[in-house]
């Protein structure tokens, strides 16, 4: 299986493309200015608490609290708020390098929130789950910091290793190795790609997640409530450091700041795999280039269609995701049984339905609803192949098998909103009004904005982003429309077809890939 990886940035927002084989299987999307994202820490404060639900609301400086379990305060709370309490005391004679600080025994598992917490005290949190819907960020106070091979836990003791490495001559190699170089105080859970590793890169990454911590604890003294203690690294390098592997053979980006980012990192954990890492620098967009723009148009619709003429129906609602499979007009050329003909199609369907959970990263409960199969073996080779279909998947979740009904039920992780992208297109008569309006050539409109910008705007350098269909319109010809408006307006202008646009709308971009509002003769930054 060949992999890659395309990074499409623009000013407002980076969206990665994973692809396996040419087909899109993970896209994830982040605003530019994104807070509150999974990893971050903050330094809150109990805003309220709520003994019913053994839980507390805490203010984060986000517009919802965010809510903490008492299961999620981890086994050593304690020991950190004692720490805590003792930075914010003042008293520099009582202040103890973080080495030094002695580990309190483990908070009782059956415990009440109240006998830990009070309304306005300071704490230290991370984000687990970004803010969903109506609802605040989900939170956990037992800090981590993840690289590629380990997870560092502060004010822990305790070293885990993957329960997915098998061998347990590896498993006490791992364990005892990371225990002859951890510091003190500091918890370490080894994680599967550590396997096989030497001591010097497992040692190199350990000290480089201790400084995180170390390098932040100055801050806290004067640090306002809330506030930010720790950003986590981009979503791009946090994908790269769960993902990449040897079965990457590219990864394209189109910007190069991020191109440089991108390479130092990957030099960082895998020097041998450096050369993969590739600046993009065409005039199509690169998502038009690599075939995305088509695929999420296809696979991200309410309707996905799949092998011969079979699709799903995928509805969402905000306490469960519903997807009905249909054979459609999937036609029977082997001349199959009607019921080994269902049994294809619902294995075809897992398949999909697999990419469908990377693609849109749906969390919380997935209800499937198959077509019916009489025979017993067919409903439990299907459920078997749902669960050999699912390892690939990174996030955690639970399968269980066809209920009586031809249900499957599947519990996913979310930890980030579905991503719903809506693939419909304007009524290029009406644009949506319901009303049809004066028949004015488009090409017309567009030549008025090229007037505005080269005339009034006196802008000589700037690309125009327009249809496929429209491109090829103007571009018909010896002496096409696109080259008479070369002549009249401007040299340096650039037409690029943009298939993510719909068939009349348009773009104008100056040289640094800032978008114009020709209509406010300004700049959208």
């Amino acid at each position: 299986m060949i992999s890659e990886i395309v990074v499409d940035v623009t000013p407002k927002e980076v969206s990665i493309a994973v692809m396996e084989d040419k087909v899109l299987v993970e896209l994830q999307k982040e605003t530019r200015n994104e807070s509150y994202a999974v990893g971050d820490i903050y330094l809150g404060r109990v805003k309220k608490l709520l003994p019913g639900l053994n839980a507390a609301f805490i203010d984060v400086g986000y517009k919802k609290e965010g809510f903490l379990h008492y299961q999620d305060l981890g086994p050593h709370f304690n020991t950190q708020q004692k720490f805590l309490k003792k930075i914010f005391s003042g008293d520099k004679k009582n202040m103890i390098p973080f080495s030094k600080v002695s580990i309190l025994p483990e908070l009782p598992k059956d415990g009440k929130i109240t006998d830990v917490l009070t309304a306005g005290e300071d704490i230290l949190v991370q984000i687990a789950k970004e803010p969903i819907s109506t609802k605040g960020p989900r939170l956990t106070a037992e800090l981590s910091f993840a690289g590629r091979y380990l997870v560092l836990i502060p004010f822990s003791d305790k070293v885990s290793v993957s329960t997915k490495i098998k061998s347990s001559e590896e498993r006490a190699r791992l364990r005892q190795l990371i225990q002859s170089v951890k510091a003190k105080n500091y918890g370490v859970i080894v994680r599967t790609s550590a396997e096989g590793k030497r001591v010097a890169e497992l040692d190199h990454e350990l000290r480089i997640l201790q400084k995180r911590f170390d390098d932040n604890l100055p801050k806290l003294p004067k640090a306002k409530k809330p506030s930010l203690f720790y950003e986590e690294t981009s979503r791009m390098v946090a994908l790269l450091r769960d993902i990449l592997n040897p079965s990457f053979e590219h990864i394209y980006i189109n910007n190069e700041n991020v191109y440089k980012n991108v390479l130092d990192y990957v030099s960082l954990i895998a020097p041998e795999q450096k050369g993969i890492v590739k600046l993009y620098t065409g005039e199509l967009p690169i998502f038009d280039h690599f075939a995305i723009t088509k695929q999420i148009k296809s696979s991200l619709a309410r309707t996905v269609t799949f092998k011969n003429g079979a699709y799903l129906i995928i509805e969402h609602t905000e306490a469960m995701h519903v997807v009905d499979v249909n054979s459609g007009n999937r036609s029977n050329k082997n001349g199959n049984e009607p019921e080994e003909n269902s049994f294809n199609v619902n294995l075809a369907a897992a398949d999909e339905l697999v990419r469908q959970l990377r693609l849109r990263d749906m969390g919380g409960i997935i209800v499937i609803d198959f077509i019916d199969m009489n025979e017993a073996s067919h409903r439990q080779k299907l459920f078997e192949h749902m669960t050999a279909a699912m390892s690939r998947d990174r996030a955690r979740h639970n399968i269980l098998p066809l209920s009586k009904f031809g249900l499957m039920q599947i519990t996913r992780q979310r930890v980030r909103p579905v991503l719903d992208i809506d693939t419909s297109e304007t009524c290029p008569t009406c644009f949506g009004t319901g009303h049809a309006r004066p028949s004015i050539l488009f090409t017309d409109t567009l030549e008025e904005k090229l007037d505005t910008l080269t005339g009034k705007l006196h802008v000589k350098n700037f690309t125009l982003h327009i249809h496929p269909y429209v491109f090829a319109y103007i571009s018909k010809g010896l002496v096409s429309m696109l080259r008479r408006w070369k002549w009249k307006y401007s040299k340096n202008l650039k037409v690029i077809p943009d298939q993510s646009l719909g068939f009349l709308e348009y773009k104008f971009y100056d040289a640094d890939h800032n978008e114009f509002d020709v209509n406010e003769n300004v700049e959208v930054k």
